[in-house]
């Protein structure tokens, strides 16, 4: 199964993120872009690729163990940016970025030390993808209209193992599947 553990935002701070990307939907260009559905937007702590299915309750040992290591930790979506020169617009995290990051890299060992591949280490850069170029876009009139949004800051209290089902038929507008596989709360150790 194809897995990543993740911090995913709360309703009302989606909800606020869907109004602003409504507006940058109506940009010029927004068609050439694949946008990313409210399902999909979370913060990735690490990707963990194709797990073997007899792999995951020792990797999900191993993110309770980090989940209970880690105190909850406030956190907002604030501005934006992209990667790839438009390949991916994403909206930023505030807060306590550090704690976020500390959370990804606990996540990153856990399955290193359950035995799964993890692929080439980059420094984690906290964001959640609201829009993917298949080719280099001009994103810059997208990434300047996120830079004055801020959502609500809220307390992260949970690391999430997500499932993520990609789309079969590649019909336009497809969507992958995000399912919860586990759910550990922070600072759980006490």
């Amino acid at each position: 199964m194809r897995l990543f553990a993740a911090v995913l935002p709360p309703e009302d701070v989606t909800r606020a993120l869907a109004a602003e990307v409504e507006a940058l939907r109506r940009l010029p260009g927004a068609d050439g872009l694949r946008w990313t559905g409210r399902s999909g937007w979370h913060f990735t702590l690490a990707f963990y690729g194709e797990v073997d299915e007899d792999v995951v309750p020792e990797l999900s040992d191993r993110l309770e163990r980090a989940a209970r290591r880690t105190e909850p930790f406030p956190l907002a979506v604030r501005g934006g940016g992209q990667f790839g020169r438009g390949r991916a617009l994403w909206a930023g995290a505030d807060g306590d970025v550090r704690t976020l990051r500390l959370l990804a890299e606990r996540a990153a060992a856990a399955a290193r030390k359950a035995g799964v591949e993890t692929g080439e280490q980059r420094r984690y850069r906290a964001h959640l993808t609201v829009a993917r170029g298949r080719e280099a876009v001009d994103v810059r009139p997208y990434v300047e209209a996120l830079r004055g949004f801020g959502s609500r800051t809220w307390t992260v209290e949970e690391l999430v193992l997500v499932r993520s089902t990609l789309p079969r038929s590649g019909g336009p507008g497809e969507q992958p599947r995000y399912d919860p596989v586990g759910r550990w709360r922070l600072g759980a150790a006490g």
